[in-house]
């Protein structure tokens, strides 16, 4: 065998040997990952609530399209409105053309000249003549107006076509979002699964608690300022007027679970529920807490009273209701209900006054 050939031998073995070992190591690595060791109960609590978190930052993120989606949507309505009552206007002229069209047939046959040899009423026939000259004219101003009107048709048809662009664009945004949101929501089903049966049982027993508990506190679901029942078990919040209303509704909510997009009757995310609240008191508010920020007087933290809106997290994720003595009422993440807690257990904003 030839020296050459020998070392191409040499060099395919090789390769192979070389191929084997990085596949042996990718499923080493592979298996060392699948085998990540079972966490702590209260490693798993940490990983859970981060996970959490992220899925409802990318709610919030989600919440903050739906503004640029109604506005999208409003604009495609307007226009396919405009573009209808174009359309008619259009297909009128149209119709025009068709009846000057028909009146002008009947004398383009033969000459002027022609036609006034042959007629029997030459005074009749220069009667008829001027009137043909007339819808000639009138057929020329139609025209005219048809092609107007067709060019705002199609103006009508491409801006319609590049809002539906936009607003489909902005809709893939927040499907990509949602996505995000169950990936995180999966993974944190999936560190709950590296626990024991007893450990997972006794999580549920902690949030389940921890929901009975948040509605003990609650009053009646209406959350209504005239029910004379509401203020019995409400506890002691000093609100009035509007703000009043809003936070009775809010504390009506204690212990509704928290789930992403919801505002209520019975489960709520973060800005659903400041939302659903200040809307029982007359005002609006955008689901969104990026936006809600922006829906109010700003006040100092020094300055807040109960009903304001604060805001956690930077960029802005997190909004909850202030009740007085550094709490708030909040729809806090997924997994948790809604629930009175301090305003310092997430990092600190800013707040805002609706109304």
């Amino acid at each position: 065998m030839s020296t050459g050939r020998i070392n191409r031998t040499k060099g395919i073995a090789l390769a192979a040997i070389t191929s084997s070992a990085v596949v042996a190591g990718l499923l080493f690595f592979q298996g060392a990952a699948d085998a990540d060791p079972k966490p702590t109960l209260d490693q798993a609590k940490a990983q859970v609530a981060a996970l959490q978190h992220k899925a409802e930052q990318a709610g919030e993120s989600a919440n903050d399209l739906r503004g640029q989606i109604k506005a999208s949507n409003d604009r495609v309505k307007a226009l396919q409105t405009g573009i209808k009552k174009q359309q008619a206007q259009v297909d009128a002229v149209k119709r025009q053309i068709g009846s000057l069209a028909v009146a002008g047939y009947q004398t383009s046959g033969m000459t002027t000249t022609a036609q006034l040899l042959l007629s029997t009423n030459p005074d009749q026939f220069l009667s008829q003549a001027s009137t043909a000259q007339a819808y000639a004219g009138q057929q020329n101003s139609a025209l005219r107006k048809f092609q107007a009107a067709q060019g705002k048709l199609a103006d009508l048809q491409a801006s319609e076509q590049t809002e539906l662009a936009a607003l489909q664009a902005v809709q893939a945004q927040q499907n990509g979002l949602k996505k995000q949101i169950q990936t995180n929501l999966d993974a944190a089903e999936k560190v709950l699964g590296k626990l024991s049966d007893a450990e997972r049982e006794r999580i549920q027993a902690e949030n389940e608690k921890e929901a009975d508990e948040a509605r003990e506190q609650r009053t009646s679901r209406s959350g209504r300022m005239d029910d004379e029942d509401d203020d019995k078990e409400l506890p002691n919040v000093p609100a009035s007027g509007r703000a009043a209303a809003a936070v009775n509704y809010a504390m009506a909510q204690l212990g509704d679970p928290y789930v992403w997009g919801a505002e209520g009757p019975s489960s709520f995310d973060c800005s659903g529920l400041t939302m659903a609240a200040w809307s029982r008191a007359g005002v609006s508010l955008s689901h969104s807490s990026k936006a809600q920020i922006n829906e109010g007087r700003r006040v100092s933290k020094s300055q807040l009273q109960p009903g304001d809106l604060v805001f956690f997290y930077s960029p802005i994720s997190h909004v909850g209701m202030y009740i007085g003595n550094g709490r708030m009422v909040h729809a806090s993440r997924p997994g948790k209900p809604v629930k009175t807690e301090s305003i310092n257990v997430m990092p600190y904003s800013g707040a805002v006054r609706p109304g």
